[in-house]
């Protein structure tokens, strides 16, 4: 008989706590547990999540830690800074998802630079396609799950890092993403009448907070350091990111060997896709989806490589890809309770 697990969400009535929680009803191995969230304590999970209709009788709990350790795993989908103090006090044999980004950086002056306060550790990095991270995260018990906008950059640029056919000092990214990006919490720049109709740049020049996170990974797949510059869009849609990445081309190197490395790469992976030549990523096609699609040129009057991907910020970007580490470390199969089929129109 197979195992079933109780999953609890601290952070479930954000935007990608919501998502998780969808995920973890179609899961055949999961069972939702306590769904946590401190400022909508007694508030009814249907009021925030009308799609959760079969928790519409669920409220939201206290998040409290001896609540979420009677559970087999915690998701924290928690606010960037407020994972670390939680998870320090959970049993060290409970598995732990961290989709912020509390512990995904391994040196604390790029913590404290880009985010402020103190360092909560470096667990293992959740992303499965990277290296050898898979084995990594199968053994693991504290995940430090991906950023969105890192997600589609890391996986479309890497392989072409570890294979030397782009340069590492000059790697420059614009990527737009939908509004459920910055979460929940109301602000003026995402009211309807601010978003709709344009779009905008923000936090330009070198400052947005996945940027020491895009070049960690980024110089692991190199081995060497590797520069990024980083300029985030908010595009006029609720979710989706379509990140566009390019680099100095090394010597010679063509847009069929571009596509022949990438191609090799992912061959086997079940949630990303490399485009057939002449076909670009869309943000529509991944929508719904634990999929990352890429395409690549060789701009040879530039030289430079252009890398695009597409991914759903709340699902691969989040609670997809934080479900699928969790699948990994339980020995369940991988792609469990997840898809790689988007939703279209």
């Amino acid at each position: 008989m197979t195992r079933t697990y109780t999953a609890a969400v601290a952070g479930a009535s954000g935007y990608a706590g919501g998502e998780l929680v969808r995920l973890l009803l179609g899961h055949p191995s999961f069972e939702v547990g306590p769904l946590a969230a401190g400022s909508s304590e007694g508030r009814r999970v249907a009021d925030l999540h009308p799609q959760l209709s079969p928790l519409a009788d669920r409220a939201f709990v206290a998040t409290d830690v001896d609540v979420l350790a009677q559970s087999d795993v915690v998701f924290l989908a928690l606010p960037h800074g407020e994972s670390g103090s939680i998870a320090a006090a959970l049993p060290p044999g409970t598995l732990v998802v961290d989709l912020g980004a509390d512990h995904r950086l391994a040196d604390p002056e790029a913590w404290s630079r880009y985010y402020g306060g103190s360092h909560s550790g470096t667990w293992t990095y959740g992303m499965p396609e990277l290296g050898d991270q898979r084995a990594e995260i199968a053994r693991a018990t504290r995940i430090a799950n991906p950023g969105c906008y890192p997600t589609g950059v890391i996986l479309g640029l890497a392989p072409l890092l570890a294979a030397g056919l782009v340069e590492p000092d000059d790697v420059v990214v614009v990527a737009a993403s939908g509004t459920t990006g910055a979460g929940r919490k109301p602000s003026d720049a995402l009211l309807a009448s601010s978003v709709m109709g344009q779009l905008s740049p923000y936090k330009v020049g070198g400052v947005h907070q996945h940027t020491p996170e895009i070049e960690q990974a980024l110089s692991g797949a190199a081995g060497e350091q590797v520069t990024v510059s980083f300029t985030p869009v908010l595009a006029p849609m609720p979710r989706g990111i379509l990140a566009t990445t390019t680099a100095r081309l090394s010597e010679g190197v063509t847009t069929e060997e571009l596509q022949a490395v990438l191609h090799a790469a992912y061959f086997d992976e079940p949630f990303v896709t490399a485009l057939p030549n002449g076909s670009w990523p869309q943000t529509g096609a991944t929508l719904g989806a634990n999929s990352v699609h890429l395409q690549v040129a060789g701009d040879q009057h530039a030289g430079r490589a252009v890398v695009v991907s597409a991914i759903d910020n709340l699902v691969k970007g989040a609670a997809g890809q934080a479900l699928q580490n969790a699948n990994l470390a339980l020995g369940l199969p991988e792609t469990a309770g997840l898809t790689a089929i988007g939703v279209a129109p």
